[in-house]
């Protein structure tokens, strides 16, 4: 009874500190969906029962190893005992309902966070070596930034046009594979305003760690407004226009947003297309080995048409729907900064 009772008492108080620490460490990022707070109540959960279950096993073990040692001065075998069979039962009954108990309660919150809402807005996810694009059916909107109402359920149909991704936005916990050749589906609800990112979790190529795309979650009136600005409809504040926009770093930004810095390098070293460092201007051979200027015309005509003349030593590897993704405007900015990088 000794022991039992300071297996008891060790277990009791370990597990106390143990749990503790566990709930107030917070080494994940913030919540910013409402399915990720039940993910993080379901991970909570396991957490402290794994918690409580290393206590269990080591304490007994470490108080084992410490008052059944042998003593210096004692040379006698220790007692033989062949099993218990109540305690295996119990070892084996426990865990089983543990186990079975999680399975249920996953499930519950797997259907919850998969229940669709009647006001929730369709955004087709494409991803490709490597940049992301979004698509707003309702609205018919292509952009490579994600801007989404605060507190709206979106419903996300991935796609891929080369290999497998992974859409993943650690605020929102949720993650899911895009499959060539597949549609694969998540609902997601963004909870907090802000700026997050949208990352591949699935290794996919040399640039896989900058495949990233930039995630605006906005309030429903700010969100229309963008959309009016996509369309080409937006007048501004009593009909004025927008303040002035410095073309080179407009061209920066959709140049990041986009995608294109993942291929394209800016201070000259090589990766899957040509540096843009001192490409304006440049006399290039293409692969049928004539010879052309690098030029607006030239560059305009490699964005919305990439398989037209394409640089020897490069293959045709380009997405070929940028000239839907950006505006000729935006073309224009790109361009822009592609000759600010001589």
């Amino acid at each position: 009874m000794k022991h039992a009772r300071n297996v008891i008492i060790l277990i009791v108080v370990g597990s106390a500190v143990l749990l503790f620490g566990v709930n107030v460490m917070d080494l994940a990022p913030i919540v910013a969906s409402a399915e990720a707070q039940q993910v993080d109540w379901l991970f909570g959960l396991h957490m402290n029962v794994i918690a409580f279950l290393y206590v269990l096993v080591n304490g007994i073990m470490l108080y084992s190893v410490f008052a059944f040692r042998r003593k210096p001065d004692d040379d006698s075998e220790g007692a033989y005992f062949h099993g218990n069979t109540k305690l295996e039962i119990a070892w084996t009954i426990i865990p089983l309902i543990t186990v079975l108990f999680f399975a249920f309660l996953g499930s519950v919150v797997l259907r919850n966070v998969s229940l669709a809402a009647p006001n929730s807005m369709d955004v087709t996810v494409t991803g490709r070596q490597w940049s992301w694009t979004f698509e707003y059916p309702e609205y018919g909107i292509v952009s490579t930034e994600l801007n989404l109402p605060v507190g709206r359920q979106v419903n996300f149909k991935l796609q891929s046009e080369d290999v497998i991704h992974s859409f993943w936005v650690p605020e929102w916990r949720l993650k899911h594979d895009t499959v060539p050749g597949q549609d694969k589906y998540i609902r997601l609800t963004p909870s907090e305003e802000g700026v997050f990112k949208v990352r591949c979790a699935e290794m996919c190529g040399t640039s896989h760690a900058y495949m990233l795309a930039t995630i605006n979650v906005m309030s429903q009136e700010d969100f229309d407004i963008w959309v009016q600005k996509k369309l080409g409809v937006y007048e501004g504040p009593e009909g004025g226009e927008e303040g002035e926009v410095d073309p080179v770093a407009e061209g920066f930004a959709l140049s990041q947003s986009g995608g294109c810095l993942a291929c394209h390098s800016v201070d000259g070293s090589p990766l899957v297309g040509p540096t843009w460092k001192g490409l304006y201007g440049k006399t290039e051979t293409l692969t049928d080995g004539s010879t052309v200027v690098v030029d607006e015309a030239y560059l305009y005509e490699s964005i919305v048409d990439p398989s037209a003349s394409i640089i020897q030593g490069y293959a045709d590897v380009m997405p070929k729907n940028f000239g839907d993704i950006f505006s000729d405007q935006e073309i224009g900015y790109i361009i822009e900064y592609i000759k600010s990088l001589q």
